[in-house]
C-alpha cells in the first residue's frame, strides 16, 4: 500500500502523479492532490481546478480576477461565455 503525502491515509488504490518537472507525488483522492498540486488564484485565493488564467507567470481562476490583479497586463483577457440556449 501506499501512504498518501497530503493525508497521511495508507490505501491501496493510492495513486502516482508524475509533474512535467518529474516530481512524484502519491494520493489516496483527487481531493488530496488538489490540495497539494493545484495553483492559488492570487487574487481570490481559490484553487484553481479548471484551465485558469496565467498572465506573467501568475495564476488565476479567471479573467476577471487577473484583471483585477495584474491590471493593463490582463486588460484584454476575458471569458468565453457561449450564447444561452433558447
Amino acid at each position: 500500500m501506499a501512504v498518501c503525502e497530503t493525508c497521511g491515509n495508507d490505501y491501496w488504490l493510492a495513486f502516482e502523479v508524475k509533474t512535467i518537472s518529474g516530481d512524484r507525488h502519491v494520493f489516496d483522492s483527487f481531493e488530496c492532490a488538489i490540495q497539494r498540486l493545484a495553483p492559488i488564484c492570487e487574487h481570490c485565493g481559490v484553487k484553481v481546478v479548471g484551465h485558469g488564467v496565467e498572465v506573467a507567470g501568475r495564476f488565476f481562476c479567471c479573467a476577471h480576477c487577473a484583471r483585477a490583479t495584474a491590471g493593463a497586463e490582463a486588460a484584454a483577457i476575458t471569458d468565453t461565455v457561449g450564447a444561452h440556449p433558447s
